[in-house]
């Protein structure tokens, strides 16, 4: 069994199966390191920790088929600073912030700042570059509740030559004062947060969840927050219970997931699980979402920060994980102003979200608002409500209502007018649909140029088990029961090899849709649950 080694780590590493399966493999493998039988698994994605610092290793695969073989060395460990030695009790009572951000603040270049088992109570902390912060196993950093613990990031504050602008803070797009997160790094570069520990925003406990829309001094924290960083990694930690989105990578570079796990409750607010916000080479790797907003939502801001601050987000891969509950799996926007493009979202199970991909988007956005070249490929989806939807008349935002932003007449394209470039979905099975499973809305002045589904399966429920929904957020747009295909406003819709089982009508409703390309589209009238 042939595999990759992902990501080496002073203490852990992670490796990836190589296969064209689905999050599994066919059948449970040991991973050895050193000959010692470390775990048996069958995920396509796991990281073994219990690993010493400057140390080489040989981390063996085996199965029925054979064994192979890869070295490695850990990576350099100056020092091991345990926070009990600082100060903190990790009781869950005693305020253990200033004991902790001690110990990270005398952290030399490539020290590991170390939580043993403990619960520590914490109010925000702001790491450093070229640091470690290691959760252990039995570890909680659990966030305060008192908001009066928790610092203020200024959005945008002026520079002193009056020249520039220094960004500190985001609140859905805009530069907007905020609390800072139990998780902080501000420009910094070379920062790993891994173990098996929990990062716990504790926003059950707080009253971040009330009156969620309301700004009380400052808008809601995230639990993680990487403001302008690079190179930054996570690897294995639970992180739960957000106050609102849970990592948010803003303006960061080469950010990495491996084998991370974010939860939080299905009713909490806003808790996506992960932002990347205007960020370029992110990879999600083996990771697990299950959240109450958006598991995964790709962001770039709105049309201040375009015109500003301009920033895409691109070249983001999600691999080998699980996308469960939430309003979407993987969702495009809307504070995308500038733009997002080269996405690559593979080998995944979607699992019980309202929303397979969920494209999103609304005039206002202005000209560098450009989805393009964004490709699922090879994807489960399990009780998925609705496999595809692509919507510009999102009703996001103060005037999201307006005439302006929900006239379904054609209006003139001019520089706050948005575009949808080319989308594709291959290899996709989806069983469980409800309400349809596509809907393209495109702006009558501005058609989405190019939707492409390949090899796609997709079963619904039995009549009996569905109920009419809303299948994108938009005014005067009717609910959807048991629907195929809606599209309207596009140039070109490719369907090639597409089999539809259970729905209620048995063909396309197309409007304006300017070139349909369609081969093989079969409709089967019982209902499977399974292909």
């Amino acid at each position: 069994m042939n595999f990759e080694i992902s990501a080496v780590f002073k203490r852990s590493v992670t490796i990836e199966i190589e296969n064209s399966n689905i999050c599994y493999t066919p059948e449970e493998y040991s991973v050895l390191i050193n000959g010692e039988e470390k775990l048996r698994t069958n995920l396509n994605v796991v990281s073994v920790d219990g690993l010493s610092p400057d140390s080489d290793y040989t981390i063996s695969v085996e199965d029925t088929k054979g064994k192979t073989e890869k070295n490695f060395r850990t990576e350099h460990e100056s020092v091991l600073l345990d926070v009990r030695a600082f100060g903190a009790k990790g009781d869950g009572e005693t305020d253990d912030t200033s004991f902790i951000q001690g110990a990270i603040s005398s952290c030399p270049v490539d020290g590991t700042v170390y939580l043993p088992k403990g619960t520590y109570l914490s109010g925000p902390l702001f790491l450093k570059s070229h640091m470690s912060l290691w959760i252990d196993e039995g570890a909680v950093l659990l966030g305060c509740t008192w908001r009066e613990k928790y610092p203020l990031l200024p959005g945008m504050t002026e520079t002193t030559d009056g020249n520039d602008e220094y960004n500190l803070s985001s609140w859905e797009g805009n530069p907007e004062t905020t609390f800072a997160s139990l998780i902080t790094a501000i420009s910094i570069e070379n920062l790993d947060i891994f173990g098996r520990g929990i990062i716990d925003g504790n926003g059950a406990e707080s009253d971040w969840w009330k009156e969620p829309k309301i700004k009380r001094t400052a808008w809601r924290p995230k639990t993680v927050f990487f403001n302008h960083c690079r190179f930054v990694r996570i690897q294995s930690v639970t992180v739960r219970n957000s106050p609102c989105w849970t990592i948010h990578p803003y303006y960061t570079d080469d950010f990495s997931l491996f084998s991370v796990s974010i939860w939080n409750p299905s009713d909490s607010p806003n808790t996506d699980g992960v932002d990347p916000e205007s960020c370029k080479r992110v990879l999600v790797l083996g990771t697990r979402i299950s959240v109450g907003d958006d598991c995964i939502a790709i962001k770039s801001g709105k049309y201040y920060m375009s015109e500003r601050h301009h920033r895409p987000s691109e070249d983001i891969i999600v691999r080998n994980s699980f996308l469960e509950r939430g309003h979407g799996s993987v969702t495009v926007g809307s504070e995308a102003a500038a733009g997002v493009r080269n996405v690559t979202v593979e080998r995944c199970i979607f699992d019980g979200t309202d929303r397979g991909l969920r494209i999103k988007t609304r005039r206002g956005r202005g000209p560098n608002a450009v989805y393009d070249n964004i490709l699922f490929r090879d994807i489960i989806m399990k009780d998925v409500h609705m496999p595809f939807t692509f919507n510009m008349f999102y009703f996001c935002d103060p005037d999201g209502h307006s005439e302006y932003v929900q006239d379904q007449n054609e209006r003139p394209v001019d520089d706050r007018t948005p575009s949808i470039g080319t989308i594709r979905a291959e290899n996709i099975e989806a069983t469980g649909a409800d309400q349809c499973m596509l809907v393209a809305y495109g702006l009558p002045e501005r058609y989405i140029d190019n939707i492409v589904l390949r090899n796609v399966k997709v079963s619904f429920r039995p009549k009996a088990e569905r109920k009419p929904g809303q299948t994108i957020m938009m005014d005067n747009f009717p609910d959807m029961t048991g629907k195929s295909v809606y599209a309207r406003n596009v140039k070109r819709l490719a369907m090639d090899n597409i089999e539809i089982r259970g729905s209620d009508d048995t063909q396309t409703e197309l409007i304006n849709v300017i070139d349909f390309d369609s081969y093989n589209v079969v409709y089967v009238n019982d209902v499977a649950t399974e292909f």
